[in-house]
């Protein structure tokens, strides 16, 4: 498995007012979490680990956890695997996800093999490869879940699990919702991203889509396209005149409401939240952003 570290930071979640919505799950994606959402904040752990590392495709990934005096939280959390875009990696994406680690999330970020900052062999062709890779890593996780020797044993609920992604990982996000996924997938977040070929079949789950209006790098048209194929309750958060991942950065004026959203979204889709749900509309009501919604075809 490779060497791991454990440390623990502390973080503060930025989580937006509430306003009353009509937005509902629609029922043909099963039932969410019984746990209830958190309330407040945790201190965040993270972890390192590599996946299969003699394989063909070793896979290091690293993993933010609520954390409490320096080991995970008491209780069990829903998952989310992040995904990096082309020449990126996981902790360059650290400030969005810690913050959903501190809401009540573990979140777990492989660093691809051949579009990852660093590739000896970089292709951006792998892409497609990505999403069988992300499905590797919740198995895997299910394992850990079970070891009794492993620091997070007992606390990854593998029953919600929600797939997110940045430009190229939104595209692998699109595709790990494909004919067959197990309905264990119950959300997807695709930012700056668009659909592969085949994704959303199966099980429908709701999608939130997060897109600049001007971004060059993959056209608004290619998010609003695969935001009209999606079957299932779909979401679009555009950020107004914004390019391709500015937002993403702590500070920057539209990191706050995407974090208000994404958050929100996981809390309606993972834990059952209602009210997060609720909030939605609220959380992109700024100047910057614009907010639409479409229930289920």
């Amino acid at each position: 498995m490779g060497a791991r570290r454990l440390v623990a930071v502390l973080v503060t979640a930025l989580l937006a007012g509430c306003a009353p919505a009509t937005a509902t799950i629609d029922e043909a994606t099963g039932p969410v979490s019984a746990r209830r959402a958190p309330e407040g904040s945790y201190a965040v752990g993270v972890r390192t680990l590599t996946l299969d590392p003699r394989s063909a495709r070793p896979l290091p990934v690293t993993i933010w956890f609520p954390a409490s005096a320096d080991r995970v939280a008491v209780g069990r959390f829903p998952v989310v695997v992040y995904s990096h875009g082309l020449g990126s990696r996981p902790d360059l994406h650290a400030g969005l996800t810690t913050r959903w680690a501190a809401a009540g999330f573990v979140v777990a970020a492989p660093a691809y093999p051949h579009t990852r900052q660093g590739a000896a062999h970089f292709t951006r062709a792998d892409v497609r490869n990505q999403p069988s890779d992300a499905w590797r890593l919740i198995r895997h996780l299910g394992r850990l879940d079970r070891d009794r020797e492993d620091p997070l044993a007992g606390h990854l609920d593998l029953t919600s699990v929600a797939a997110a992604g940045h430009s190229a990982g939104g595209f692998t996000t699109s595709g790990m919702f494909s004919e067959g996924h197990p309905a264990r997938l119950r959300a997807g977040i695709v930012i700056a991203g668009g659909g592969l070929p085949g994704s959303f079949a199966g099980p429908v789950a709701p999608v939130l889509f997060v897109h600049g209006t001007a971004d060059a790098v993959v056209p608004l048209t290619v998010g609003r396209a695969a935001y009209g194929r999606t079957p299932g309750p779909a979401a679009f958060l555009s950020l107004l005149g914004q390019d391709h991942g500015a937002y993403l950065t702590p500070g920057h004026p539209g990191f706050a409401p995407v974090l208000a959203t994404t958050t929100d979204f996981l809390r309606w889709t993972l834990y059952g939240d209602k009210a997060a749900g609720a909030r939605l509309p609220a959380d992109a009501r700024t100047p910057l952003t614009r907010y639409d919604f479409r229930p289920a075809h």
